[in-house]
């Protein structure tokens, strides 16, 4: 089975790049020209999915004629025609946030709707489902680039929202680097396995719902989109609070009462407290962000994306060493069709750390995220590097 559906991708994958066009977009704030990140670029003809760099950039892969639907929260949708596209095309995306903070007064306290939230949006993901996902890491190592991965996966997954299971597929992966610089599950590597249970089941915000984070944060809930039924929900904490706590921003449509986007940041203000509470920072964590996106398309809702970064001291070896790890992740297809394959062809180990490499096409091209010219140069490096 894994013989066929790998030569199915490599004939799928041939037909793209030999009948199908190349276009890139890049994509800016109307009104700053400043590069807009994490928009979602939709080929609504291949319900192909895209997603755009720091640099605004997105390339794209188009047969025939096609509509374009570019999509993100803080701006208007816009929709343009791929015949109408050049080689390069520079895309102007107008804001839709509001000018003005509007605080939204409600009869329940902030931290009531977020639980509402959460089980309304765990209620309603599609399941079952199948997701084809591009997966991209960095790690640094004393603040040099030590070693890269990615690769074509297959999310499956089953049961129920409350209780998923996920089986993982790899299509074609390659890592690059020093791999003997730093050896265990814990030096490196994004936990693959947790797909279900971070971002289908919210792990990650449980303990914003414990009544100590009704004392240690601020909730408020604010108007967000003039186009949208959009509010975010922004969860800082106080500065009382007794713990190492991100800021947290939840975007949600308060109509479907279903969350579209997460994300948090590692405050300055919260790094300035380690000098004096050395006891918040058993890991030395020096920087933590992420973002999650959710994509709700008809009556379909599922994960979109993610966008994580970590930078702490640590122990690799016995030595202390600096690790700042960097992943994305990005839906480039979904299905609610599943496909067959046997117990032994599921990816068993957390990371795409230890696995061989396995390449059939130049899979990275077509991967629903553009890699930079700063990117495509450390990949270069390590690939030298590893041989």
């Amino acid at each position: 089975m894994k013989l066929i559906l790998s030569l199915l991708f490599v004939f799928s994958t041939s037909c793209i790049f030999s009948q199908n066009l190349q276009k890139t977009l890049v994509i800016l704030d109307a009104e700053t020209k400043l590069p807009v990140q994490d928009a979602t670029v939709t080929v609504l003809k291949t319900k192909q999915f895209y997603l755009s760099n720091k640099l605004g950039e997105v390339t794209i892969s188009i047969k025939g004629e096609s509509a374009l639907k570019i999509t993100h929260a803080t701006y208007e949708t816009n929709t343009v025609r791929a015949s109408f596209l050049k080689d390069n095309n520079t895309i102007l995306l107008k804001k839709n946030t509001k000018e003005l903070d509007e605080i939204i007064i409600t009869k329940q306290h902030p931290q009531k709707i977020l639980k509402m939230l959460i089980d309304n949006s765990i209620a309603h993901f599609t399941m079952p489902a199948r997701l084809k996902v591009y997966e991209r890491e960095f790690l640094k190592l004393d603040d040099k680039y030590a070693y890269f991965n990615d690769g074509l996966l297959n999310f499956q997954l089953t049961g129920n929202p409350n209780i998923a299971r996920t089986d993982i597929l790899i299509e074609q992966n390659r890592s690059y680097g020093l791999k003997d610089e730093f050896v265990g599950d814990d030096a490196v590597g994004y936990n693959l396995d947790n797909i279900s249970e971070n971002y289908y089941n919210f792990k990650y915000l449980e303990f914003l719902l414990t009544t100590s984070a009704k004392k240690d944060f601020e909730f408020i809930i604010k108007s967000y989109s003039k186009t949208h039924s959009y509010y975010i929900m922004q969860i800082i904490p106080t500065d009382n609070a007794v713990g190492l706590y991100d800021h947290y921003y939840i975007v949600y449509d308060y109509k479907k009462k279903l969350i579209v986007e997460v994300s948090s940041v590692l405050s300055d203000q919260m790094l300035a407290k380690l000098s004096d509470r050395p006891h918040l920072n058993p890991k030395e964590i020096e920087k933590s962000s992420f973002k999650t996106i959710y994509k709700i398309d008809d009556n379909q809702y599922y994960f979109f994306s993610s966008r994580e970064e970590i930078k702490l001291k640590r122990k690799i070896n016995k030595v202390p060493r600096v690790v700042e790890v960097s992943n994305t992740m990005v839906t480039t297809a979904f299905s609610t069709k599943h496909f067959t394959y046997k117990d032994n062809e599921i990816f068993k180990g957390k990371t795409l750390y230890n696995v061989p490499n396995h390449i059939l096409t130049n899979y990275w091209d077509i991967s629903g995220l553009t890699a930079t010219d700063e990117e495509l140069s450390i990949i270069q490096k390590l690939s030298e590097l590893g041989k």
